[in-house]
């Protein structure tokens, strides 16, 4: 490997840690959205976006219990819209069609395997960093 190959290596390699490094900030500006009464799962869906892209992510909700999802991307409420789809492709909510709510609350009665897009909202920002992040109520 010549020294031109590993600069341009080290570069990109340094290039990815910045991005992972602001899906951390965003990560932590989300936790702010779970009070005393939910517990994150653990799970940090995470996804750098530019323009019109979107992130899909795949999780198991499971019965009996009572969630809330939070999604961010940046310190401004509202820049992240994201959907929750059932295996079937049924919207079950829309953050855009609440003013991109950054949270939402609410009940699974069976397990289920869910969907979840997420996208930056134009009008508000065109690139970032789009973290979603899934709590359980105690």
């Amino acid at each position: 490997m010549t020294i031109k190959n590993i600069i341009i290596t080290l570069g990109f390699l340094g290039f990815i840690m910045s991005s992972y490094a602001q899906c951390d900030t965003e990560a932590k500006l989300c936790d702010r959205y779970f009070d005393k009464t939910f517990i994150s799962d653990g799970q940090e869906y995470r996804a750098l976006l530019h323009s019109d892209q979107e992130a899909e992510f795949k999780a198991t909700l499971f019965g009996g219990n009572e969630y809330r999802m939070v999604s961010c991307s940046g310190e401004v409420a509202g820049e992240l819209i994201f959907t929750l789809n059932d295996k079937e492709g049924n919207e079950l909510f829309n953050s855009g069609d609440y003013g991109n709510a950054p949270y939402w609350d609410f009940n699974v009665e069976n397990t289920t395997e869910v969907t979840i897009n997420a996208k930056l909202d134009q009008n508000k920002k065109s690139s970032g960093c789009a973290v979603v992040l899934i709590g359980f109520k105690q």
